[in-house]
């Protein structure tokens, strides 16, 4: 190694007792933060605040004798870092802390075993870290990265942060911005006001302190903003308080030990799904979005515990085939027909079904009734025209059983139609000597019954127009006493 420069040898001597070198003066906030001393512009510091990326190694492996007493640590503020800081699978015992610093290439710590390790409101063009394993945590709040986080299999045992980090995938990274499958976080990954342009891979990932996505912004449109598949959540995944997907944010097949709250905007149009949460596992989610997602979300063969919804804020394409829930909360039984009609495929029974059992399960039988109602009607659009012939009468009759009263109703006024016109218009008696006293009401009753009951139907003959009515009468009878038959069997059958 060449001879240590002056503010390396300040780094050099500062090292043993962990005390912080400050290079020169820094902006640090807010990573859009621009001018002489904000990092984004390190590239033009002097040699009075450039530190060699050898150097930092030399020291986090042990080169520098440490003594005793105190905790060896390096610690830099407002350097310039030059050369590309490499350390592929080694044991690094001493914390490494970057504030406010540039660095020129991208950081590897692929397969390293290290400290914690803060870099924060830094600029550097990527990390490698694939397989760290990290005895702390792992700090990128505030920094800008014009390049991937790689951070694939690596294991955290005090936390992931990239509070206010900003980062931008180059063309050449495959448009990752942050690739961290199968990682495990044994405390919370924090991704708060993050902004992240490019992908994010959580792919098998095992986050058991939570997954924060509070205000961040995740920018790829047309294609999927976030993918996390098959990830374990223990605790919360919260997407809140200004949380924005530009395009599609995937978690098929996700574990979630507790609460998904997403509150915020996800707008994907161009792509198959916006929101693809089918077969999921969780407790409870909370899927109020600040306004009506844009494009396809599907929570298919996803299985959850309580649902808190806002109708307001349903997507014109919503699938729910085999979701199955134990609580909703959130909407009245008119809006939540509506949110099973919406499969974008047609009609599937299922959804209607789950929502029938959750009403008799909520003590709501009326509520049920509606919604298999609600089926059968959806349904009839699917057959062929006999069928639906066929269901239309009994909708109308009867309302496919579920509404039997309507039979009564239609009875009543038949027979109303036919006690008046029979009494105008009286039929002839067949046997005058022996026929009782003729009874337009009887008469009536008796032809919409499929059994005569007053016995005035074998004893007389309409004639002329009213023959066709006592025709249409007798019809109209055996067609409710079919359609009453028909939907009870339905209704009373076992599900």
């Amino acid at each position: 190694m060449r001879r240590l420069t002056k503010a390396e040898r300040r780094l050099w001597n500062a090292f043993p007792t962990g005390q912080t070198v400050e290079l020169g003066p820094v902006k640090i906030g807010p990573f859009r933060t621009a001018g002489a001393n904000a990092p984004t512009d390190g590239h033009t510091w002097g040699p009075e605040r450039s530190i060699r990326a050898e150097v930092i190694a030399q020291l986090l492996l042990g080169a520098r004798d440490t003594g005793t007493g105190s905790v060896p640590a390096v610690r830099l503020r407002g350097a310039r870092i030059t050369g590309r800081l490499a350390i592929v699978g080694g044991t690094i015992p001493y914390e490494l802390n970057l504030i406010g610093c540039h660095l020129d290439e991208p950081i590897r710590f692929t397969g390293s075993t290290t400290r914690t390790v803060r870099l924060t409101d830094c600029h550097l063009p990527g990390l490698s870290g694939g397989g760290m394993r990290v005895a702390g945590h792992l700090s990128l709040s505030g920094s800008n990265i014009t390049g991937t986080v790689g951070l694939s299999r690596s294991q955290f045992e005090s936390g992931l942060w990239l509070g206010g980090t900003k980062v931008t995938a180059d063309d050449d990274d495959e448009g990752w911005a942050l690739y961290a499958n199968a990682v495990v976080v044994d405390s919370g990954t924090y991704m708060r006001n993050a902004d992240f342009t490019g992908a994010i891979g959580l792919v098998g990932a095992r986050l058991n302190g939570g997954l924060f996505l509070d205000g961040a912004t995740l920018r790829n449109p047309g294609k999927q903003a976030l993918i996390a598949d098959n990830m374990a959540v223990e605790d919360i995944m919260r997407c809140t308080d200004g949380f924005l997907a530009l395009g599609c944010v995937r978690l098929r097949g996700a574990r979630i030990n507790g609460t998904l709250s997403l509150d915020g905007i996800i707008r994907s149009p161009d792509t198959r799904y916006a929101l693809h949460a089918s077969h999921m596992e969780l407790r409870e989610l909370y899927l109020k979005p600040a306004e009506p997602i844009e494009g396809v979300v599907t929570l298919a063969h996803t299985t959850l515990g309580t649902l808190h919804d806002n109708p307001d804020t349903w997507p014109e394409k919503l699938r729910l085939n085999g979701l199955t829930y134990d609580r909703l909360r959130g909407s009245g039984v008119t809006r939540r027909i509506d949110w099973v009609t919406r499969d974008p495929e047609g009609f599937r029974p299922q959804p209607y079904e789950q929502l029938a059992a959750w009403f008799l399960s909520d003590g709501n039988d009326a509520l049920a009734r509606r919604t298999q109602l609600a089926k059968l009607r959806a349904r009839r659009q699917t057959q062929g025209l006999g069928s639906r012939a066929w269901g239309r009468l009994l909708d109308v009759a009867v309302g496919y059983g579920y509404r039997p009263w309507l039979a009564g109703v239609w009875f009543t006024l038949l027979l109303a139609i036919g006690t008046v016109v029979f009494a105008i218009n009286p039929p002839r008696a067949l046997k005058p000597s022996e026929s009782p006293d003729f009874n337009a009401f009887a008469y009536t009753f008796d032809l919409l019954l499929p059994i005569p009951a007053f016995g005035q139907r074998e004893l007389f003959d309409p004639g002329g127009w009213t023959q066709w009515l006592a025709y249409g009468l007798i019809v109209s009878g055996w067609i409710l006493a079919t359609a009453l038959i028909a939907g009870a069997t339905r209704v009373l059958r076992p599900q």
